[in-house]
């Protein structure tokens, strides 16, 4: 293994999840705090995930051409601009000129995210060497995934802390010092393809990435239907929770998270098909089992603190499993990024059908409106996963960790 240039496409991708989670908890609490409604509030981050739809499916072709350090860095230097675009904002403008202004800088950050998360994600291929794939997929996922939990308490603390203007400009500082060290230091040929791919290459042709990729589209489309507004939403009106009180559940829910993600392979056994059937199938029961309870009336701060831990726990074991799997069924090196970048495109797709039904559902049926509509999606994740196909036999095999 590379030691090095995994080392540095980690702290990237590290650098930028952090700030990627704090930005969206900055904006979500201080625009919530100037009055949006919870479909205003959606409707920020929606050019954000609809950007990462193109972005991934162009960008494993510019990685696959220029190579994934060019990707990379790119990612990082657009975060810098959007941080930096945000400090522009006033709160005396008119609202429909503040929620275009934030939704368009807000899809110069999706761009940002999906360039460095895809380029990130694509050269641990290519920088791990012979075996322990899964191990090095789970670890850089997982701790991604801790970080960004951190990201989600950092953001809104800096904003209590510091205010808006100051938080932004503070972690465009941090981000440059990461983007500096990695235009030097990191190599020029990370999966650069040994030859031209051609523009229509950017769809997938392979029957197995294409159902994966459905079955992405759904579970983090479940997720985000109950967590990127509905829930934040619930804490601070019915809850009464204070800014600090919900971005440390929201760390501690998606640090958990990420925690288990590092551990996945140690919990799935080998059949790695069957053992997404199983754990989509698990997380369905979960997330029925809390919508009825709060709908019900029963222990709604248990049942929601609980059972979302609990959500969040399957969900990382699920979300391991898919990671490792784009990689397994990608099998030539020239398709990595390509095979990829149309994965998390539809990774991109739930997320944005996710976050606007994440504010209709609130405005139509509370929390438990926006844990059935998660439920629903759960279910044709596992339908989906179903019918994956075997692993091919020169898959990578994962090594336990």
């Amino acid at each position: 293994m590379n030691v090095r240039d995994y080392a540095l496409v980690t702290a990237g991708y590290w650098a930028f999840t952090l700030t990627d989670g704090a930005l969206r908890m900055l904006v979500l609490l201080y625009f919530h705090e100037l009055g949006y409604s919870p479909v205003q509030l959606a409707f920020l981050f929606l050019l954000y995930e609809v950007m990462g739809v193109v972005t991934n499916l162009v960008g494993g072709w510019v990685g696959a051409r220029t190579g994934l350090n060019t990707t990379l860095i790119a990612g990082l230097a657009l975060q810098v601009v959007a941080l930096t675009a945000l400090t522009l904002h006033e709160p005396s403008w008119v609202e429909w000129a503040s929620v275009a202004y934030v939704m368009a800088v807000q899809a110069l950050s999706g761009v940002a995210k999906d360039l460095t998360k895809m380029s990130s994600k694509s050269a641990v291929k290519f920088v791990a060497g012979e075996g322990g794939l899964f191990r090095l997929v789970a670890i850089l996922t997982g701790s991604k995934n801790a970080l960004k939990g951190v990201g989600f308490f950092l953001g809104a603390a800096l904003l209590s802390w510091l205010g808006y203007d100051r938080a932004l400009i503070t972690m465009a500082i941090g981000l440059v010092v990461v983007l500096g060290a990695i235009v030097v230091l990191l190599r020029t040929d990370i999966g650069r393809a040994k030859q031209p791919t051609p523009l229509r290459s950017i769809l997938s042709k392979s029957s197995a990435i294409n159902k994966l990729s459905a079955a992405r589209l759904f579970l983090f489309g479940s997720r985000d239907i109950w967590f990127v507004v509905a829930l934040p939403v619930f804490l601070d009106d019915e809850l009464g929770w204070s800014f600090e009180g919900i971005g440390a559940f929201l760390a501690a829910w998606v640090i958990g998270y990420g925690g288990v993600q590092s551990i996945a392979p140690r919990l799935v056994g080998h059949d790695y098909r069957r053992a997404a059937q199983r754990w989509a199938l698990a997380l369905v029961a979960v997330s029925a089992s809390i919508a009825v309870l709060v709908a019900l009336d029963v222990a709604v701060t248990a049942a929601v603190v609980g059972g979302l831990i609990v959500f969040g726990l399957v969900f990382a074991v699920n979300s391991s499993l898919h990671s490792f799997l784009i990689l397994a069924y990608s099998q030539g090196d020239d398709d990595v990024a390509l095979d990829v970048g149309f994965y998390y495109s539809a990774n991109a797709v739930g997320r944005l059908v996710g976050t606007l039904l994440s504010g209709v559902c609130y405005l139509w049926g509370g929390l438990t409106g926006a844990l059935w509509g998660s439920a629903a999606f759960l279910a044709v994740t596992w339908l989906l996963s179903l019918r994956l196909e075997p692993l091919p036999t020169s898959a990578p095999a994962p090594a336990a960790v």
